[in-house]
């Protein structure tokens, strides 16, 4: 989505050329020190001396009811070794070998945990071994999470959102860093879904910006975070960015994620060919930047598989996956940057490439199909209906604000909202982040311009720690009334201005009806919707 960046003051000095030490170390050293203190934000200590470290904290993610994977990161060269236990205390361990943790890698690995018990609390610990002197280990890092449930009389409860530090608003420690992350932590929920845009790797960190009431806004900097990024290394940077931000290693050590990507995970309104006419960059072939992008993406993110771009029907691992989540919930990851067409006036009236690709959307009906779970979430990195525009002729998403028939990359979502329909498909809910508001949609053929689908519903939930935006305007081809939204009315609202938004889905394990409740930072719920199950649409 196009942002534009807010005011901001002078860049900062310089950081001291870093030995070669911390070149080994992707110039953590620099980063750590940049960092500000204050409200528990002073970034992790590293040193090469001693034993191994794993200062930047452990990740979960795409847990099922009998698997899931650990993340960790290294100060330097070590073996990941991942403990799992049934209590806090370990008294029995089981034992799980992990990679080598090298350069290649930056130094970061995942471990996969497999033949878990099912809807069971899993406490896990991260040793780091020096691989020349398996004896010589670090302090253990420990996590928790939860495995899916195994029965469907046991409920699902998780949350979603999306953008993280972009338009330029970073960590703040005047205002305790990314508050949300601890707010979302003590909701002890089953999951995380993060909705794409997890990075800004487009987005420049100024040491401060000038509110328009004239109150400061301070962010914690980096090397990496001074400019666009371009380069592996400055990719891998933006990740860890996050990483500094307390709130943040504290939720991710207890609530496994499943996390998507979007177009600021490159830079921003991207598609594959692309060719950069944008000074900052001195790459202008986004393929190669993606790439990249993707490469840090693997490496900083535990998810199960992983496609490297390289344009429509690009082969390879891939993002887009499903994550069974026991027999109440499937989540279907989408990918609508890997395969989709060039952002243009979107009013083809013959598209098969459209924002999914031919390729990903007979995968999407297959595994639809084949579901038997109650409830299958579609985590859509863009809305259906909303109009996301990208300059003054060409769009972003799906919809271009004509009202009549599907054109362009609407062709897609009729035809995958027809097949719904026809194979009578049941408990299908679209969540989405992207637009920087929080809003709900139900889109029913009465209103529409295409009618050959049933009635479902798209929420919509962020920013998690980034800029505030207006609604966007509806598009009426699938006829989407808004029945609720909260948005500012001015573009580009810090986190000291608008509060931040995240959603909740919490499953009854007994009907197996599922509850959508939008919430804004603070504690308070704005909105909740009860849809039934077992229901073609509603």
């Amino acid at each position: 989505m196009s942002h534009p960046v807010p005011g901001s003051s002078p860049a900062p000095a310089p950081a001291p050329a870093p030995d070669r030490r911390g070149v080994l170390r992707g110039s953590l050293a620099a980063s750590a020190a940049l960092a500000l203190g204050g409200a528990g934000l002073a970034a992790p200590a590293f040193a090469l001396t001693g034993r191994p470290r794993a200062a930047w904290g452990v990740q979960t993610g795409d847990v099922t009811a009998s698997s899931g994977l650990v993340w960790v990161r290294s100060d330097r060269p070590a073996r990941m070794v991942v403990e799992t236990s049934a209590t806090e205390s370990f008294r029995r361990v089981r034992r799980h070998r992990g990679p080598l943790l090298g350069a290649g890698t930056d130094f970061t690995g995942t471990t996969a945990l497999r033949g878990l018990p099912a809807g069971e609390q899993i406490h896990y610990r991260v040793t780091l071994a020096d691989p020349d002197d398996p004896r010589r280990t670090g302090e253990p890092v420990t996590g928790t999470f939860r495995t899916a449930p195994g029965r469907r009389r046991d409920g699902v409860r998780f949350l979603w959102s999306g953008d993280i530090a972009g338009q330029g608003w970073g960590i703040n420690p005047d205002t305790g860093g990314f508050r949300a992350y601890d707010e979302m932590r003590r909701l002890d929920p089953d999951f995380f879904l993060c909705s794409g845009d997890a990075i800004y790797a487009d987005g420049v960190i100024q040491p401060s910006v000038t509110l328009p009431d004239g109150r400061i806004w301070r962010n914690v900097t980096t090397p990496e975070k001074s400019k666009v990024a371009e380069t592996l290394d400055e990719y891998r940077g933006n990740f860890r960015y996050n990483l500094l931000d307390h709130n943040v290693r504290a939720f991710n050590a207890r609530v496994p994620s499943i996390v998507q990507w979007d177009d600021h995970e490159v830079r921003n309104n991207w598609y594959p060919g692309q060719i950069l006419d944008d000074p900052r960059y001195t790459e202008k072939d986004v393929d190669v930047l993606a790439a990249r992008a993707a490469r840090a993406f693997g490496e900083y993110t535990p998810v199960s598989t992983l496609h490297v771009p390289g344009g429509p029907g690009g082969r390879g691992r891939r993002v887009h996956r499903v994550v069974r989540y026991g027999p109440l919930l499937d989540v279907f990851v989408l990918d609508m940057r890997s395969y989709r067409n060039p952002n243009s006036p979107n009013r083809q009236a013959d598209d098969t490439t459209g924002i999914l690709g031919a390729e990903q959307l007979a995968w999407l009906k297959r595994e639809l199909a084949a579901s038997t779970a109650v409830w299958k979430v579609l985590a859509a990195d863009m809305p259906i209906g909303l109009v996301v525009p990208d300059g003054a002729a060409d769009f972003e998403a799906i919809a271009q604000g004509d009202p009549g028939a599907p054109l362009g990359r609407e062709l897609q979502i009729a035809e995958l909202l027809r097949f719904v329909k026809h194979r009578r498909i049941t408990g299908t809910l679209w969540l989405t982040a992207d637009v920087h508001y929080t809003s709900a949609q139900h889109y029913a053929p009465e209103r529409a311009g295409f009618k050959d689908f049933a009635p479902f519903w798209e929420f919509v939930s962020g920013p998690l720690a980034a800029g505030g935006f207006p609604a966007n305007a509806l598009d009426g081809t699938f006829g989407p009334e808004r029945v609720f939204v909260r948005a500012p009315e001015r573009a580009n609202l810090s986190p000291m201005e608008s509060p931040q938004y995240f959603g909740e889905v919490d499953i009854d394990g007994h009907g197996g009806d599922l509850t959508v409740r939008l919430r804004a930072e603070g504690g308070k719920v704005l909105f909740s919707k009860t849809l039934r199950a077992g229901r073609v649409g509603q």
